[in-house]
């Protein structure tokens, strides 16, 4: 048995950040053909949710980089070393520093998002406030509100890529923190950067995915350093050709570019389809 575990942004989806007709095609056989697959994402399980609208992904998804577990069918969730306020002060400063607005994404007692964020700086925090104020099961505060006992998944930014990497820089001195970050996809200006506990990857999540539905062998898809983590504990990881080459690198085999169909198209080809 196979687990195959797909990326989002930059693998799976199109440069529209959705999946196209020939790939929901691919995802719908595959599914008939019996192969257990999923999704493994920086991005949260409801900004998510649009980008995959087309295919019922029928078995545990990962978001958040392995923090959060999402069950479709049995409505669950699952969440992997949480944070709380006392892990992040000091990193909230050097968003302060930089002029970037953080969004600290949080669990609530009732199982609903709760998301704070500083005051709103620039084209990008108006955009993401925007999207994640369209969630019905999500809202918004501001992180005066944010309290020492809140249960933290996460934190997200978008900004410009010299200072989101100046914040890459200052949560790795952080042991308990990691940072990933990229950008350049869909706007060559906005970068983003993700930043959770340090004892969850999407490679932890997946090997632990792995070991509970028996699988023999673990096949990923990936185009970014988030992706890393599987490739280092996959039996095949493929980098995707739009990829920077140091992941490229690190993977099994080249295949196309996201906008091109190019895993559907393997799919097609190695599970005949």
């Amino acid at each position: 048995m196979e687990l195959v575990a797909f990326d989002l942004d930059g693998t799976l989806l199109n440069r529209h950040q959705r999946l196209s007709n020939f790939t929901i095609e691919t995802l719908e056989k595959l599914n008939a053909a019996g192969v257990y697959y999923t999704i493994a994402t920086g991005r949260t399980h409801l900004a998510a949710m649009p980008c995959i609208a087309g295919h019922d992904f029928p078995n545990w998804q990962i978001f958040k980089n392995g923090v959060e577990w999402w069950q479709p069918n049995a409505q669950e969730y699952r969440h992997r070393h949480l944070l709380d306020q006392t892990h992040i002060n000091e990193l909230l400063a050097a968003f302060d520093t930089h002029a970037i607005t953080p969004f600290v994404f949080c669990l609530a007692e009732d199982g609903s998002h709760k998301v704070y964020h500083a005051p709103l700086i620039g084209k990008l925090s108006d955009h993401i406030a925007n999207e994640l104020g369209n969630h019905k099961n999500m809202s918004l505060h501001p992180i005066s509100e944010l309290s020492i006992d809140s249960k933290i998944t996460n934190i997200s930014a978008m900004g410009h890529p010299e200072y989101i990497e100046k914040i890459v820089e200052e949560s790795l001195k952080h042991d308990h923190l990691t940072a990933y970050s990229g950008g350049g996809i869909y706007n060559p200006d906005a970068h983003w950067i993700d930043i959770h506990h340090s004892k969850v990857c999407k490679g932890s999540a997946l090997t632990e995915l792995k070991q509970e539905i028996g699988a023999e062998t673990l096949v990923v898809f990936g185009d970014g350093d988030n992706d890393l983590s599987m490739f280092d504990c996959a039996d095949e990881a493929f980098a995707m050709d739009n990829a920077m080459s140091h992941v490229k690198q690190a993977a099994s085999d080249v295949i196309g570019h996201h906008d091109e169909d190019a895993v559907a198209h393997y799919l097609r080809k190695r599970y005949y389809l």
